[in-house]
């Protein structure tokens, strides 16, 4: 019982934070599978896009002054020595389950990015299995260099915000320690550039306020700090001082969704094509929830462009549906909200989750009830008919064909 104490008493940090990030992801990825780019400077770009953008660089492209969503036109220019890439998605994100399956084996409390190479992990607790947070650090960067064949940046601290910025310090290798207690300390000389989460008008308004440095915006009281920033400022007062409280969101596995995606066999910027995939999408998930006697609450759109980006929107009901054309309505919705940039989209991808058993309400009206009871049936007709004969047996007006 003795050593046990001893051994909780030397514990290095009460909260372990490790962040592993893998500094320009595409790139490293490419990297890994073709020894051939490994050196000189290196651009992912979509070449076949009427516009192409810059997805990712290498750091020497960085240093030559290409940036993520540059023309690729003029990144070539400005860094004549480069190879260009086209990006390949579906790799990146094996490389990301891959680079999580490795992360499992010290702790199961973690958070991924979205196939981006970061991902934070808790070990707090997790000493007497595996050592001390930093030697878990290094062990599991070494596995990821010798199995994926990339190198992460590896950061610990006591919270997210703190490891967060770490990483930002030793881009693009290196590892960073912060141990407990110093977080303000870390901080003070570092410019607020580096707090993550800052939104675009609270940079501008930090530079024109000439606060160089997070000591200087530690040292306005939330009061003061709440005449420029509003709400926002007990937050901005928090980071300051390196407080982070948040959880990782590791996603609660008790609450199941389900998805549909679609890529383009050519990128599009028919707006009717894409909307008509999206009704197909909808009617799938519809068909789904009925035969598992299911309703949704929410839906969330993503639309993945040739440039490599992605516009997500969400939209929510207070009572949860698995009938089609309320899903549809919900899906045209979202694609109109996301539907912003003149861009050709490559892929979608619907999702519908907050789900919960699908519990009829009966009325206590005869005209209301006697309708639910015809869509309940016309529903049970259409998943009868789609069974029998295949999901394009029966089609909504300006449907995809699958």
């Amino acid at each position: 019982m003795a050593d046990m104490e001893v051994q909780d008493a030397i514990t290095p940090m009460e909260r372990a934070i490790i962040h592993i990030n893998v500094a320009d992801f595409a790139v490293a990825v490419e990297r890994a599978t073709d020894a051939t780019l490994r050196r000189g400077p290196l651009i992912v770009a979509p070449l076949a896009a009427a516009r192409p953008l810059v997805f990712d660089m290498s750091e020497e492209a960085y240093g030559d002054g290409v940036r993520k969503g540059m023309a690729l036109s003029r990144a070539t220019r400005m860094c004549r020595a480069a190879r260009v890439v086209a990006p390949r998605f579906a790799q990146y994100q094996r490389a990301m389950a891959a680079l999580v399956n490795e992360s499992r084996h010290f702790t199961p409390t973690l958070e991924a990015g979205m196939a981006d190479g970061h991902l934070f992990l808790d070990v707090t607790g997790t000493h007497r299995l595996f050592g001390a947070a930093p030697e878990v650090s290094w062990r599991l960067a070494k596995e990821v260099r010798n199995t994926l064949n990339i190198r992460p940046i590896w950061t610990l601290a006591s919270n997210k915000l703190v490891a967060k910025v770490a990483s930002r310090l030793v881009k693009p290798v290196g590892e960073y320690i912060v141990a407990e207690g110093e977080e303000e300390h870390f901080l003070a000389p570092l410019s607020p550039l580096l707090l993550p989460g800052l939104r675009a008008d609270e940079r501008r308004c930090l530079i024109d306020l000439h606060i160089d440095t997070i000591g200087a915006l530690a040292l306005f009281s939330p009061a003061q700090l709440g005449a420029v920033f509003g709400s926002r400022a007990s937050r901005l007062h928090d980071l300051s001082r390196g407080i982070d409280q948040q959880p990782l969101s590791t996603g609660d596995k008790r609450a199941p969704a389900m998805s549909r995606e679609h890529e383009f066999a050519d990128d599009t910027d028919d707006y009717r094509q894409v909307a008509g995939v999206i009704t197909t999408l909808a009617a799938a998930i519809g068909n789904r929830l009925r035969a598992d006697r299911l309703a949704g609450r929410r839906l969330t759109l993503t639309l993945r462009f040739t440039d490599g980006t992605a516009v997500t929107r969400q939209l929510s009901r207070k009572r949860g549906s698995a009938v089609d054309h309320e899903l549809r309505d919900m899906a045209q919705t979202l694609l109109k909200r996301c539907w912003q940039r003149r861009i050709r989209v490559r892929g979608c991808r619907l999702r519908c989750d907050r789900l919960h058993r699908h519990v009829v309400q009966l009325s206590l009206f005869t005209e209301p009830a006697r309708a639910a009871g015809k869509t309940s049936r016309l529903l049970a007709a259409l998943d009868a008919v789609h069974a029998a004969h295949g999901a394009d047996a029966i089609r909504y007006g300006g449907q995809h064909t699958a």
